[in-house]
């Protein structure tokens, strides 16, 4: 083997061993300055998009500018009631899991002094809750919120819901794909949103993407990890290296090799304290890297690690790793029962030491509206003209800890798995629009009422759910035909008075009043056929002809030409039996035709003689000559 072909081998062994950073694979990301109205690019070099993707708002300004370093930071976008209760951004991505970061700021944007109330949901799954009044440092300064999700369906939808009369307010909002197997996706599953509920490391200050010059390719930040530490933990000390870390920045994870680089030891025990919320799963992820040169061997720093007081794992790094090599540990704590998580690190040889701690709350992904609804409420939202008021955004279902959209009462499947829709009680909304097809997805719906608008154009046929119990669209402007749909299903109130409704009314539909129920189709001049309505014409109705019309008109014709095909049968038959005259030749036709006439005046002549011998004349000779 020559030398450089041994060269090439070992530099691409080096290249992809495990230890090698590799280039990250995603390169999907959307960093929105919201109510920004240029793009513009940050001193890390982030490029912010001007804000788009959002559903209704308005865009305010900060009340002072000057206190923010960043433009992303200066500018919000709020979304007052006029439209509606709900309002979302809505990002287009394709699938897979993704890093969510927020920038909330009031800083008395309006004026009023009054930070508002209001919740946020990713993916119909409430994650970020606000209740006024706001921290003062908060109100002013504002604070970044993050979370990991996985988006399924093509589209990220980040809703806010107003409480009370409050605008919801939003300053910036980021979206970077991750790998989908971080964070023990594998174990976990798809159904669960990790929301950070403290991400820290040793140092002074924060730092990461937004806040710092250090990449992290999911653009995680990371805090001071001294404000967490409790207060027997304050003689801890910090330790840092400038080698490099061995398995840093390695998929799935990609943690960065910064976060390794420095340490917390305590000659004593090492103890944090992280504010959460009661009654979740937490995963607590544990960062360590044996970064004392001083410690050669294994034995030599051994602890334990405590969780809420229960020792879940005995650490020695350099067994498990060696030096300058990161080494993780994640746990998670089951139904929280009170507010902090304790974390203790204790020593069992030497002192403890790590290099970072993640604290994540496990939010169960909440039930979503059916696809196929989801599709059809869309599709109505649209033909009908669903005013922005009223605020038809993101999951017409989810949150379940919302209200629906306004107006809409939706129910979860037998199985558990989803959310359906069962009413739409739209009535006297200034609706101008018309009912589209696509309500025919809606196979749960029992009740439907559009009545008191301006709505125009045909019933559409796949009105008529089986499930479809009341059903009104009176004083509305329906023209056309009632659908025979209609008479499918277990209507128990039919109100589609005051239209434009005309021609023959379904008598199964007419027989919901007979059997107890009610129904009214007064105010339509065209339509006829039952009781007290007139009666149909016999061949033209709505306009046209009706189906007894067509009948007669295909009857008639069918008789007419079977008579014809007969009487041409016939013919044929009879000529077919007696007709064998052929033609002659016209000279031959006229010699013929004299001697005809010769003939006939001899015999003539041959009575005439045979009369007068009788009466004793005498007789001539037949030929004088």
């Amino acid at each position: 083997m020559s030398l450089q072909l041994l060269f090439l081998l070992l530099s691409l062994s080096f290249l992809l061993s495990p230890s090698s950073p590799l280039p990250y694979p995603y390169n999907t990301s959307f960093h929105i300055d919201c109510g920004g109205l240029t793009p513009s690019t940050d001193s890390y070099n982030i490029s912010w998009l001007p804000d788009k993707f959002f559903t209704g708002g308005s865009t305010a300004v900060v009340s002072e500018p000057l206190h923010f370093h960043l433009q992303h930071e200066k500018t919000l976008r709020f979304f007052p009631l006029s439209f509606g209760k709900k309002n979302c951004y809505n990002i287009p991505l394709p699938p897979g899991r993704y890093y969510v970061r927020t920038f909330t700021v009031y800083d008395n944007y309006d004026g009023k002094s009054h930070s508002p109330s209001f919740d946020a949901s990713v993916e119909g799954t409430l994650v970020f809750s606000w209740r006024s009044p706001w921290a003062e440092d908060l109100a002013r300064d504002g604070a970044y919120s993050d979370l990991f999700a996985f988006v399924k369906d093509g589209q990220l939808d980040f809703c806010f819901y107003s409480i009370a009369t409050d605008p919801p307010v939003i300053g910036s909002l980021q979206v970077v794909q991750i790998d989908p197997l971080s964070y023990n996706s594998p174990q976990t599953g798809d159904s669960y949103i990790l929301v950070n509920y403290g991400r820290i490391s040793p140092g002074s200050s924060q730092w990461g993407p937004g806040f710092s010059s250090d990449p992290d390719p999911f653009g995680r930040s990371w805090q001071s990890d001294s404000n967490y530490r409790t207060a027997n933990s304050e003689s801890a000390r910090i330790i840092t290296t400038k080698e490099k870390i061995k398995g840093a920045e390695q998929a799935p994870n990609y943690f960065p090799m910064k976060l390794y680089q420095s340490a917390v030891t305590n000659d004593g025990a090492l103890e944090y304290g992280l504010e959460v919320d009661a009654k979740l799963d937490y995963l607590v992820w544990f960062h360590f890297a044996e970064i004392d040169s001083t410690v050669n061997k294994a034995g030599e720093r051994v602890f334990d690690v405590l969780v809420n007081h229960k020792n879940v794992s005995r650490v020695d790094i350099f067994k498990q790793v060696g030096s300058f090599a990161a080494y993780t540990l994640n746990y998670t704590e089951k139904n929280l029962s009170n507010s902090v998580l304790n974390v203790k690190l204790v020593p069992v040889v030497g002192a403890p030491l790590i290099s970072g701690l993640e604290n994540y709350a496990m939010v169960p992904a909440d039930l979503s509206t059916l696809p196929e609804q989801v599709i059809a409420m869309k599709a109505l939202k649209d033909s009908l003209r669903v005013p922005d008021r009223m605020g038809w955004n993101g999951d017409p279902c989810a949150p379940t800890d919302w209200d629906a959209w306004e107006g809409v009462t939706c129910h979860a499947n037998k199985n558990g798995t989803g959310l359906f829709i069962t009413q739409i009680d739209l009535g006297s909304q200034g609706l101008k629009g018309y009912i589209s097809e696509q309500i025919s997805l809606l196979s749960n719906l029992i009740n439907l009422n559009l009545s008191s608008n301006s709505l125009e154009g045909t019933l559409p046929t796949g009105l008529g759910q089986k499930s479809l119990a009341k059903l009104d669209l009176s004083n509305n402007q329906f023209s056309g035909s009632i659908p025979e749909s209609l008479t499918s299903s277990n209507l128990q109130l039919v109100r589609l008075n005051n239209n434009l409704l005309e021609g023959r009314v379904p008598e199964e539909l007419y027989s919901v009043g007979v059997h107890g129920g009610t129904i009214d189709l007064s105010g339509n001049k065209g339509l006829c056929g039952v009781p007290p309505l007139p009666d149909c014409p016999l061949f033209w109705e709505n306009g046209h002809l009706s189906k007894g019309g067509k009948i007669a008109i295909g009857l008639s014709c069918f008789i007419f030409v079977s008579l014809l095909l007969l009487v041409i049968y016939i013919f044929c038959i009879r000529r077919g039996k007696n007709d064998y005259d052929f033609g002659l030749p016209s000279d031959l036709m006229s010699l013929a035709a004299k001697r005809n006439r010769y003939q006939r005046q001899k015999s003539l002549m041959l009575l005439e003689m045979e009369s007068q011998h009788a009466k004793g004349l005498p007789s001539l000779p037949l030929n004088p000559h």
